[in-house]
């Protein structure tokens, strides 16, 4: 005996449909991806200000023990090691007051002025470009604007 099957056919998606779809991806990818794109230079310029922070209150620490900010010339390297040039901190805390340096999210290490030019001292990056000024990306990123 014959089995009787009712004819079946294929079901798939036509080309309109697929199309309709990819036009519809396009729209969203066009109006999302300009969006998510700016976060990482935002995330950067967050991080900068958290990082400045953290070696300002570091630094506060330093004075807090020593009675001044370490100079120009010691730099922030004093905050992680002990400043063999003068002055010499008399009670400069055992194991320093980071245990590293930070480097700017671009990969260069923050600059320090004291006196700084807007400030006490002045602990910042360069932004993105590595040069003064800027706008942007670009812009310096410093302790003053904490």
């Amino acid at each position: 005996m014959k089995s009787i099957r009712p004819h079946t056919r294929a079901r798939g998606f036509t080309l309109i449909e697929i199309m309709v779809v990819v036009a519809i991806l396009g729209i969203l990818a066009a109006l999302v991806v300009p969006k998510i794109m700016g976060r990482p230079d935002e995330a950067r310029i967050v991080a900068a200000r958290q990082d400045i922070a953290a070696i300002r209150q570091a630094l506060n620490l330093y004075r807090l023990d020593n009675q001044r900010y370490p100079t120009t010339e010691q730099g922030l390297q004093a905050l992680v090691e002990k400043p063999a040039s003068g002055p010499i901190p008399g009670n400069w805390k055992t194991g320093g007051y980071l245990e590293r340096l930070p480097k700017d999210p671009w990969g260069a290490p923050y600059q320090y002025l004291n006196p700084g030019l807007r400030g006490e001292v002045d602990i910042y990056s360069l932004g993105a470009d590595g040069a003064a000024g800027g706008a942007g990306n670009d812009a310096d990123i410093g302790s003053w604007e904490i």
